[in-house]
């Protein structure tokens, strides 16, 4: 799978795993900006409090390193733990400084967001979905958070997928987050397909590393933040800016999406 318009074989295919933000839906801005405005009054308060001067919420090294395509506790833990500062994971009261209150204040804020600006779907994601069904491939939506209906939703993709496997189902099975494949080996042992003959396309760091600890094959990370490097380091088979690029082949005509 190399060259200048490299190739999903459909042949060695059953079914096809999405990410969400940054692969199908534009959302990663309005998430690095919610992620930005809770850590940030957040950090503000704190620093007040401590006397300490705490540098504010990178976008986007932060948002890659801590927060894109994990569970928003998750991101929450990590990036305070960075900071040198912590806090309890509860507490009794709803108004203290929690990892599960931060996390809703977070979640709270981007989904006003997508009420108030609206999310919209990649056209040529979409079109490579829509693609793979009429191949016969099964398609997965696959994300951390609790979000992920209500962005599918929004951007009116949610009727493409056979199957959607999010945050809720990973609390509920108490699923461990990326990069731990737990979540992706769930939609596959729900889809009743191998790892081995299932794609990954993921916008994420810690999604390629996930797909990689699951034995997925093929890995496709679509890159928007120049990470290329990386995301083969951490072991994508492919890299493209946007799915558009793909050439897929098997089950019928070869053709790229890009160019139809």
């Amino acid at each position: 799978m190399s060259g200048s318009s490299p190739t999903l074989h459909l042949g060695r295919l059953d079914a096809v795993l999405f990410d969400i933000d940054d692969v199908l839906a534009d959302t990663a801005l309005l998430h690095a900006a919610a992620w930005q405005h809770t850590l940030d009054d957040y950090l503000r308060r704190r620093g007040a409090e401590d006397g300490l001067d705490l540098p504010p919420f990178d976008i986007p090294a932060d948002y890659l390193r801590y927060a894109e395509g994990r569970p928003t506790a998750a991101g929450v833990r990590g990036f305070l733990t960075a900071r040198g500062v912590s806090v309890p994971e509860f507490s009794a009261n709803p108004d203290d400084d929690t990892v599960r209150s931060l996390s809703s204040r977070k979640d709270d804020y981007f989904l006003a967001q997508v009420d108030r600006v609206g999310v919209s779907a990649y056209a040529s994601s979409v079109e490579l979905l829509r693609e793979l069904s009429r191949r016969d491939i099964r398609v997965a939506a696959v994300a951390a958070g609790h979000t992920c209906l209500r962005v599918l939703e929004a951007a009116g993709i949610a009727s493409l997928f056979d199957l959607r496997v999010d945050g809720e189902d990973a609390a509920l099975l108490r699923l461990p987050a990326r990069p731990d494949p737990a979540l992706l080996l769930e939609a596959t042992h729900r889809l009743g397909v191998s790892p081995r003959r299932t794609a990954v396309v993921t916008g994420g760091l810690a999604g390629v590393e996930a797909a990689w600890n699951g034995c997925f094959e093929p890995i496709v990370a679509v890159d928007r933040y120049d990470h290329k490097n990386a995301f083969y380091q951490l072991g994508a088979h492919v890299v493209v800016r946007d799915l558009g690029e793909l050439l897929i082949s098997g089950r019928g005509r070869q053709e790229l999406l890009a160019h139809r």
